[in-house]
């Protein structure tokens, strides 16, 4: 965090905490039985006195928010108002349910009638693809928050800027929902700006999605407390197969390309982890103090068995290779880190004597596919009903966030200024370290061993 408020501090007027606005507000809102926020009613942008004492000091002021909710007068009229909503990235816990809230506040709080499903993320906004976008209504979305992954289909990749907005034109929409993570919420910043730049009176309105939870200033976004519930269930699978064999090793890959939130929780949720990696720290896996050595330490102290957690960004240096190529949405493919340990750990062992089974789990797409759970579907509808209300009352560039018990609209600038990632000296960290106790492996004292090859160390 502190890097990031280097760029902020140094960058303020570029990233403000003022959402842009189309326009004053002159109608009278449509929404019944609610009680109204009043304009310009803002928050702080954290609940951490510490930490917001922090900020004001560096930043010479109290940084706040602009407080999500239904304003008594809005900007675009309900009657004349057409939607497009674009689901876009890849596949997060909770998506359906979003669309669903979208569709529905807007029918029942507003009276919107043209509401529209764009096809397969952004490439549906594209004319070289030709898919035809899906009328949306409350019958349409009624059961579709039990299902996985999103009716509206999705993609990676940038499409051109000038043809997205030329699309929206011809559609006659005026508020377009972006439902996506980093690289799709910058892509609406990108249209945000040229729907500026033309003079458009269109509404772009971003809900977080991220499995990974690397967005910054939104607070938890939705998806993650799913998967982390989801894993922690393919953990303790890992645990048993592990516990299954003398010196078994259940070895669980978990999405997480920069930032390891969902390695991190997971491991706290179903704390028979015995070593969790994530990108944020640094590690060897051979020689004094690697991996191997740990793990070595643990079956010399008397276990019998490990569960290892592993983010799959985690470990890059460790792998040698040639290729650099990106996926579609220009992130340098990551190496395997999950097979490099599965063979790295199986061949140690064997070569050191030692009776060992790795069994590898990688249940990346079986997690992030399945419905959004309990109070992450709450945080779905939200989200999804505070997106609504910014966007009719003319709020545009910028993205819900989820603050406390409150919400609140951000920038999308400020909110996709860099990835979020797990600071080694928080108390979430200091948690998995307890959780885990893999300090006391990777730190452990040598002493004599059963076992050729391998360490004991001290009680």
């Amino acid at each position: 965090m502190s890097t990031t408020l280097d760029k902020i501090v140094a960058n303020q007027s570029e990233y403000s905490c003022l959402v842009e606005t189309l326009g004053e507000c002159k109608i009278s809102s449509p929404v019944r039985h609610h009680e109204f926020i009043t304009e310009g009613e803002r928050i702080l942008v954290t609940e951490n006195e510490s930490f917001l004492r922090y900020l004001e000091q560096r930043l010479g002021h109290t940084p706040t928010f602009e407080r999500a909710g239904p304003l008594p007068k809005i900007f675009h009229d309900p009657g004349w108002t057409r939607v497009a909503i674009v689901t876009a990235g890849g596949l997060c816990p909770g998506l359906n349910n979003v669309i669903k809230g979208l569709v529905e506040i807007l029918s029942y709080d507003y009276g919107v009638k043209s509401i529209f499903g764009i096809r397969y993320g952004y490439a549906g906004l594209n004319p070289k693809y030709g898919y035809n976008p899906i009328l949306l209504n409350p019958d349409v979305v009624d059961t579709i928050h039990e299902l996985g992954g999103t009716i509206l289909g999705s993609s990676r990749g940038e499409q051109p800027t000038d043809e997205i907005v030329d699309a929206l034109v011809r559609m006659n929409i005026n508020v377009l929902f972006c439902v996506g993570g980093d690289g799709s919420l910058r892509c609406a910043h990108d249209i945000a700006k040229e729907i500026k730049k033309r003079g458009l009176k269109i509404s772009v309105v971003g809900i977080p999605k991220t499995i990974d939870n690397d967005l910054q200033f939104v607070g938890r976004s939705f998806g993650f407390e799913t998967a982390v519930a989801a894993a922690a269930e393919v953990i303790r699978n890992a645990h048993v197969e592990a516990k299954g064999t003398q010196h078994g090793i259940g070895l669980v890959k978990l999405m997480g390309r920069d930032s390891g939130f969902i390695a991190a929780y997971s491991s706290i949720a179903n704390p028979v982890v015995n070593f969790c990696l994530v990108p944020e720290m640094k590690f060897t896996v051979d020689g004094p103090g690697g991996l191997l050595d740990a793990i070595g330490n643990r079956f010399a102290a008397g276990k019998t068995h490990a569960v290892i957690v592993v983010a799959e960004g985690a470990g890059q240096d460790l792998i040698s290779s040639t290729d650099h190529s990106t996926d579609e949405s220009g992130n340098v493919r990551k190496k395997d880190i999950g097979e490099f340990l599965k063979k790295k750990i199986s061949a140690h062992f064997k070569q050191a004597g030692v009776p060992c089974s790795v069994k590898y789990f990688d249940p990346s797409y079986t997690i992030r596919s399945v419905p959004a759970r309990g109070t992450d579907a709450i945080r779905c509808y939200m989200l999804a009903r505070n997106a609504v209300h910014a966007a009719m009352a003319g709020r545009t560039d910028c993205v819900v966030g989820n603050l406390g018990e409150s919400y609140a609209l951000v920038p999308i600038k400020l909110a996709t200024i860099e990835r979020q990632t797990v600071s080694l000296k928080s108390d979430l960290w200091r948690s998995v370290m307890d959780a885990t106790g893999q300090e006391y492996y990777f730190k452990g004292k040598p002493r004599r061993t059963q076992y050729p090859g391998l360490v004991d160390i001290a009680p």
